[in-house]
């Protein structure tokens, strides 16, 4: 055993761990204080909390895997950076070592699913994006209006006292850069540190829009799947698989967007009480804590496929303290409560929680009707427009050209019809019976949690169909957004869960022939072919990382040279 860079590593060279196929298990803890690359011919084991340390990168190349034991986690602090670069063909898997212990020669597609979480912990990362919280736990020194100085702890990382920046999240520069992460399955993670104090399977604090995070699995967590605090990071091509509280959560003025998410409620511990194993919401999200604080979290949420539970699900939609969000193209079905739950008594007014229309704020009616580009009054940032950039048309709160299916509850659509979300305009479908949105969803045994029953999903093929399968618009051409004209997170003739998800390892990805075409990386536009059409989204981005195929933080003439090259139907 030596130390280096102030973490302890220990390189286990002649014990090698179950179906390794000759790689040794490199024992990681401490604090990482240099710049250092995890390679694929070694399996990480995380002990404890590891820190990547203010200006360290730590590079992990594709096809590495961390399997941990209990308590191993990671985090990213303000200032250092990770590279996490996966492909299609080598992701990179964090998971447990009992996980990894059931593979054959070290072969993530040998694993099996089992119902368990909490088995290691999670990836943490932590910017100095703007965050809306004030006067509330440690952090009393916070303002309710933005300030470069507010900052909060990450939830899930155990201070060693309330002046350790090693958990700190937040700033001023929304602009923050803390790498790259694409192409990364996380699994059978989560840590209860105490109540209301768990890991979440990716962790996202105070992220900068400079990040790049996109192809990113979560299958099985105790805590949420994905939660954001503040900052102004955007998502693409995610799935979120069997989450034991909320899929999605948002909070603390997350002002990013979102394309090609899809959700699949499940659970990940039988028998746990909702919230830490069995499904809460699909989509849980605060505005800012409290509610007059800004930044106030505002998302543009295209394309997603969301899958709730059918007979004793939660809500699709959660809403709590000021949160603006639109969703445009995208498929709502199997949910057991309300679409819309409008959780302004939500019971935390007594920790400094408020709701809609505190303190002069848009009341929730309000902020249905009000155009995405007037901004808040109260306690406002000196340049606005600039701290408000993911809605670019619209209301604060709409759904538009989504389609909904098999949403039985009595009272799914009470909230969505009174703020008018099936007007003509908004153009909103909701399936008959018989007519779904998807391929084809199997659904497994019955798993009953007190009055809670999951049908958990086993199989799935989540391409658009039917209503789905041509959408009346399409997300902006902004240099980010794809636009495609379907609802939904999968075009009819495509799957881009294939090859590097644990749903695919484990069976659950339904996949008839031809339909498994993320690797034609030069289909920005994503209709089969690459063309004149995708050229122009290089060229219209240019000089920016927008279309960056070769992921050099920059769109030029290399990129163009991927479209030319791949000029003709996707193979």
């Amino acid at each position: 055993m030596k130390t280096v860079r102030n973490a302890t590593i220990a390189v286990l060279g002649a014990t090698m761990i179950a179906g390794a196929a000759g790689a040794a298990e490199i024992l990681v803890s401490g604090n990482i204080t240099t710049s250092t690359t995890w390679t694929k011919n070694n399996v990480y084991n995380l002990q404890g909390q590891v820190y990547v340390m203010p200006g360290a990168t730590l590079t992990i190349q594709a096809g590495t895997v961390i399997a941990s034991n209990s308590g191993g986690s990671l985090a990213i602090t303000r200032d250092a950076r990770l590279v996490c670069n996966g492909t299609e063909t080598e992701p990179v898997i964090f998971t447990s070592k009992n996980d990894y212990n059931t593979w054959t020669n070290g072969d993530p597609k040998t694993g099996t699913w089992r119902a368990v979480a909490n088995e290691w912990g999670n990836v943490t990362i932590c910017g100095r994006g703007y965050i809306g919280k004030y006067g509330q736990g440690a952090v009393t020194t916070n303002t309710a209006a933005p300030s470069a100085g507010n900052y909060a702890n990450m939830e899930g990382l155990v201070a060693s006292s309330l002046t350790d920046t090693r958990t700190f999240y937040g700033g001023g520069d929304d602009n923050d850069n803390s790498g790259t992460f694409r192409f990364v399955s996380l699994r059978y993670g989560g840590q209860v540190v105490g109540l209301g104090n768990e890991l979440n399977g990716l962790s996202l604090g105070g992220i900068g829009r400079g990040t790049t995070i996109d192809h990113i699995e979560i299958m099985n967590n105790v805590d949420d799947g994905i939660e954001i605090w503040g900052g102004t990071v955007d998502l693409k091509y995610f799935s979120i698989w069997n989450i034991g509280d909320d899929s999605l959560d948002v909070d603390q003025g997350w002002r990013g967007r979102a394309q090609f998410g899809l959700i699949v409620q499940g659970y990940s511990i039988p028998g746990a009480a909702a919230g830490s194993g069995f499904p809460d919401c699909a989509i849980e999200m605060d505005g800012a804590e409290k509610s007059d604080a800004q930044p106030v979290s505002t998302a543009n949420f295209w394309n997603m496929t969301v899958i709730g539970q059918p007979l004793s699900g939660k809500h699709g939609t959660k809403w709590r303290d000021n949160m603006r969000a639109q969703f445009h193209a995208s498929i709502f079905m199997d949910l057991g409560a309300r679409l819309i739950q409008n959780d302004n008594t939500d019971g935390e007014a007594t920790g400094g929680q408020t709701g809609y229309g505190f303190n002069g704020t848009l009341t929730w009616a309000n902020t249905w009707t009000t155009a995405y580009n007037v901004y808040p009054t109260v306690n406002p940032f000196a340049n606005p427009a600039q701290a408000y950039q993911a809605q670019k048309s619209g209301t604060l709160i709409e759904f538009t050209d989504c389609v909904f299916f098999n949403n039985l509850n009595a009272a799914a659509y009470t909230e969505a019809t009174a703020r008018g979300v099936f007007a003509a305009a908004n153009g909103n479908v909701t399936a008959a019976a018989g007519s779904s949105p998807i391929q084809q969803i199997v659904r497994g045994a019955n798993v009953v949690s007190g009055t809670t029953v999951v049908q958990p999903v086993i199989g799935l093929d989540p391409r658009a169909n039917n209503a789905a399968a041509t959408a009346t618009t399409s997300a902006p051409a902004d240099g980010w957004f794809v636009p495609v004209t379907y609802r939904g997170a999968f075009g009819p003739n495509e799957n881009w869960l294939c090859g590097w998800t644990a749903a695919d390892a484990f069976g659950y990805v339904i996949k008839p022939a031809g339909v498994c075409v993320s690797s034609c990386v030069a289909d920005l536009d994503r209709n089969q072919v690459v063309n004149g059409a995708d050229l122009g989204i290089v060229l219209g981005a240019w000089g920016t990382g927008s279309g960056d195929l070769n992921g050099d933080g920059t769109t030029n003439g290399a990129d163009l040279g991927i479209v030319l090259g791949s000029w003709g139907p996707c193979q």
